[in-house]
């Protein structure tokens, strides 16, 4: 996920692409009947429902990734016999669909219903192309973890109705870890025993040079992004002592990652991973599927304790269905995205693409709690940060992408290097005003 991108990116954040196209379908709002506690989580939607009906002859158009085409249908057909709304499909990324509803929603081509990754609530509530989730607020904050609600809401306004989380943990294969480390210090020690410099053979590895997959390390320390909540853009606490101590730990891990930023990617963990070269592999629960594949005994579990004693707090990325402004069918629509991010519909999100749920209770599902994979992930996720998602958030990535290059290759002074990092931001976003 380097999401960033973005994401983010998780994250960065960002843009373009489009399309329409129509159709249909519906489902009915039964929770997932599975055991008290989903009952209750599902419940109140039902008598909501009962209030609330769609407008009258209703269509909407609904805006995801390709690979949830059929599902949505799925959901949709449901959703058309209860009621009389057709749902119709287009192909729009969860990291493409909030930059192109900017162009796309005015134009009247956009998007009734559209998944958007979380980091873009600010800057799409800003351009006023989103609805708040109104109508289901007080069943949503109910259901969902907090860190959820906070990421998908703007000025203390609920926009998002959350679907999935995902955050970076550990992948590590058992076969070479028998006993993953608590510590950085373990860390250390293993790698001095494991690694194989000249054979590309490594203990532990992640995207030295990706801000999405280090800010976990400052986070640790006490250094933040916007604020207490990422929702102050004056206040950019990356070059104050906490980080600056960040920052020095950060660069002496070069140590037992002797690699330029640039040649650490992905593609390359996965590489090793697979090949056994490769102990430990930082990644999300994107990878849960290939890295299945590729290592027999594989695990996850939460990043090792900083020196500090602290633990590391990574992005958190949400998943979560918006609104548009511009839609003919607010009811509709809001019905709609409330469906599916429904607690039934986030199981069966869960089980036939692995997607880690928003909503708290299910945690307490069965299946995905005897699931060592996405324990592991949710575990991280109780501590991480979600990424601020204000419109000054986009400033942040590419500065600070450079300032880790410079400090993990060139042994830039790290308080010389965040302070011209913070400048770069300050600067940036003074322009875009």
């Amino acid at each position: 996920m380097k999401l960033q991108k973005m994401m983010v990116a998780l994250t960065a954040l960002v843009m373009v692409f489009s399309l329409a196209a129509c159709s249909q379908g519906q489902e009915s709002n039964e929770p997932a009947a599975e055991g008290q506690q989903q009952a209750n989580a599902g419940g109140s939607t039902a008598a909501a429902e009962e209030e609330f009906k769609p407008e009258e002859g209703a269509k909407l158009l609904v805006w995801d990734a390709g690979e949830q085409k059929d599902f949505i249908a799925e959901i949709g057909k449901s959703f058309k016999e209860k009621y009389g709304v057709e749902i119709t499909f287009a192909d729009v990324g969860a990291d493409k669909s909030m930059g192109q509803m900017v162009t796309d929603g005015p134009a009247g081509v956009g998007a009734d219903v559209f998944t958007a990754v979380h980091d873009r609530t600010g800057s799409g509530a800003q351009a006023g192309i989103i609805l708040p989730n109104d109508q289901f607020e007080e069943e949503t904050k109910a259901e969902s973890y907090d860190t959820a609600i906070q990421a998908v809401s703007h000025e203390d306004i609920l926009y998002g109705y959350p679907r999935a989380v995902e955050t970076t943990a550990v992948f590590y294969n058992k076969d070479l870890v028998s006993q993953p480390p608590a510590t950085w210090e373990e860390v250390v020690t293993f790698a001095k025993q494991f690694n194989d410099v000249k054979n590309n053979k490594f203990a532990y590895m992640w995207d030295a040079g990706s801000s999405y997959f280090n800010y976990g390390i400052f986070g640790g320390f006490g250094a933040y992004l916007f604020g207490a909540n990422g929702t102050d853009a004056t206040d950019i606490g990356m070059n104050k002592p906490e980080a600056i101590e960040a920052a020095k730990f950060y660069q002496s891990l070069t140590e037992i990652l002797p690699l330029k930023s640039s040649d650490i990617n992905g593609d390359i963990r996965k590489s090793l991973f697979a090949e056994g070269k490769l102990a430990m592999n930082v990644s999300g629960p994107w990878d849960t599927g290939s890295l299945k594949e590729s290592v027999k005994n594989l695990g996850v579990v939460p990043y090792p304790a900083l020196p500090n004693g602290q633990p590391m707090k990574p992005f958190s990325g949400v998943k979560a269905l918006y609104v548009s402004a511009y839609t003919k069918y607010p009811n509709a629509a809001k019905l709609f995205a409330r469906e599916l991010a429904s607690a039934e519909n986030q199981k069966l999100q869960y089980e036939k693409f692995g997607l880690l749920p928003a909503n708290k209770v299910l945690a307490e599902d069965a299946a995905i709690k005897s699931d060592p994979i996405a324990t592991g992930f949710l575990k991280q996720f109780e501590n991480s940060v979600p990424m601020p998602s204000i419109p000054e958030m986009a400033q942040f990535w590419a500065p600070m992408d450079s300032t880790l290059a410079s400090m993990w290759n060139d042994k830039a002074d790290p308080q010389q290097a965040m302070d011209y990092m913070v400048k770069q931001m300050k600067d940036s976003i003074a322009s875009g005003k």
